[in-house]
């Protein structure tokens, strides 16, 4: 008996869909009423961005099309009522934005875009905004911009295709539409600024690559921030942007260089075993961009004084340095440095050395802390900034985009140098995480000639961030590629017999 109660519920629910008046009327009987699409959105519970895809051919399913179609008739009813009242008044013939041109209607929360941004339906750019909601107003953009095509005359776009098995009565809802995102995929509707930005330089230059790239590179630095605040939004963490810095912070002279010890490495093995050797010059990629996740101190630096560490903090330290009795095959932590005694160093400076002293290694005796500038720090405080600009990396690599890959190098390179005191940024003036991010890339080759000494090559050179020479079979420890977890050769040569490479030579 059950069965045939669920089959009578079944049929109870059955039926067709509610008959909706063309796109083009919808968007017309909302703003006769003098309503936004803020204003009906609400109402239905729905998002001012679905409000505008109905509006320009896609079709609501379930319980909310009939909630439409009651507004919809609602809206009809009313407008007669008041076109019988009144003669002067007619009733709404077809989209006004006819009239006006696309994206110019009657509603306050459409906008035109400056530089096209992803649209919410078709993923492709758009130069319409939506109560804050990028997209295309005339459907056939939108279905073009899915098929490739040259749009003809306004049409609905199709639904995809659903393996869900819809509910009775109801059209089977819309789809997610999906982008490649790197490894991973994500919502089409997801902002993409480098991407938008790429495809409004290239239309602005007429697809001049060369000219689209030098503007790029040109805005690298507000588009950075502009990508730092879109990432940000949700975030746990509040930043303070504009902090009180101690004097170790500041420029010395106008042209001089603050107190921190950044640990840039310039250090060459000082011999070789006799014979001829090759010599391989690896470039770390991306170097900077990795330093991105490092722990960067949030508010502004406290001082403190004692030989403690807090890791729940980060900033710069005063340390005396350990002494480094390796220099003959692993280059020292804290760079070349040629006076003994104290100095400021960094948070992944410090960070390094207490590892290093550890246990696990017992390099080096562990550095002694005389006092510190710090505040508390979060190693993920960039993630969402450092990973959208990794993707767009791997993709303008995958794609042989050369124009994304320097507008994006220009992004993250800029990004770290003017943090300090520049006039190019003016919106983040964090000097201390200049230094951290600096220090953190310096770390990271560290460990990179740790790893090479480790698996049994011979570490020959390690210079700045980004270049490590070694000899031996390279490759069966690091893989070779353009990716940030991968190397690539930037040059081979030979040491000669029983000579080893020159010190002095920063070549």
């Amino acid at each position: 008996m059950a069965d045939f109660e669920a089959i009578d519920a079944l049929l109870a629910r059955a039926g067709k869909d509610v008959a909706l008046p063309p796109a083009e009327e919808r968007r017309a009987l909302r703003e006769e009423l003098n309503l936004s699409r803020a204003d009906l959105a609400r109402a239905l519970g729905v998002s001012p961005s679905t409000v505008g895809g109905w509006e320009t051919g896609r079709e609501p399913s379930g319980d909310v099309r009939e909630k439409y179609a009651y507004f919809l008739e609602g809206a009809r009813t009313k407008l007669a009522a008041a076109c019988a009242e009144d003669p002067a008044v007619e009733e709404p013939e077809g989209d006004v934005s006819a009239v006006d041109g696309p994206g110019v209607g009657q509603d306050d929360d459409v906008d035109v875009l400056a530089v096209a941004r992803p649209c919410v339906l078709c993923g492709q750019p758009a130069l319409q905004e939506v109560a804050g909601y990028p997209q295309h107003l005339d459907p056939a953009e939108c279905a073009a911009a899915v098929t490739g095509t040259t749009p003809a005359a306004p049409a609905a776009p199709s639904p995809p295709p659903s393996t869900a098995r819809p509910h009775s009565g109801a059209r089977p809802a819309a789809g997610v539409r999906i982008v490649p995102a790197g490894r991973r995929v994500q919502a089409a509707d997801t902002p993409d600024l480098i991407a938008s930005a790429v495809a409004a330089a290239l239309e602005e230059h007429a697809g001049d690559t060369d000219a689209a790239t030098a503007a790029l590179i040109k805005r690298a630095i507000p588009d950075a921030m502009a990508l730092l605040d879109h990432s940000r939004k949700g975030g746990r963490y509040d930043v303070i942007a504009h902090p009180w810095l101690p004097e170790i912070l500041r420029k010395q002279t106008a042209r001089g260089a603050d107190q921190i010890w950044e640990a840039r490495p310039r250090w060459t093995r000082p011999e070789l075993p006799p014979g001829e050797h090759e010599v391989t010059a690896l470039d770390v990629n991306g170097a900077y961009l990795s330093a991105l996740k490092t722990h960067l101190p949030l508010g502004q630096l406290e001082h403190s004084t004692g030989d403690h560490h807090d890791r729940r903090r980060a900033g710069v330290h005063l340390i005396t340095p350990p002494t480094w009795e390796h220099d003959a095959f692993l280059p020292n932590p804290i760079g070349s440095r040629d006076e003994p005694g104290p100095l400021w160093v960094t948070e992944p400076t410090l960070r390094l050395l207490l590892r290093l002293s550890g246990p696990k290694y017992g390099l080096c005796e562990p550095p002694e802390i005389h006092e510190s500038w710090t505040s508390g720090a979060t190693e993920g405080l960039l993630e969402k900034f450092r990973v959208a600009l990794k993707d767009a990396r791997e993709r303008a690599i995958d794609n042989g985009d050369e124009v994304t890959l320097e507008y994006v190098k220009a992004m993250y390179s800029k990004f770290v140098s003017t943090l300090g005191e520049s006039n190019y940024n003016r919106e983040l003036y964090r000097t201390d995480w200049m230094h951290l991010i600096r220090s953190q890339a310096f770390a990271n080759l560290w460990w990179k000639a740790h790893r090479a000494y480790d698996e049994g090559l011979m570490v020959v050179r390690a210079m700045g961030t980004d270049e490590l020479h070694v000899i031996g079979d390279w490759r069966a420890v690091f893989p070779e590629g353009r990716g940030v977890t991968e190397v690539k050769i930037k040059d081979i040569y030979t040491v000669g017999v029983g000579v080893g490479p020159d010190p002095a030579d920063d070549s």
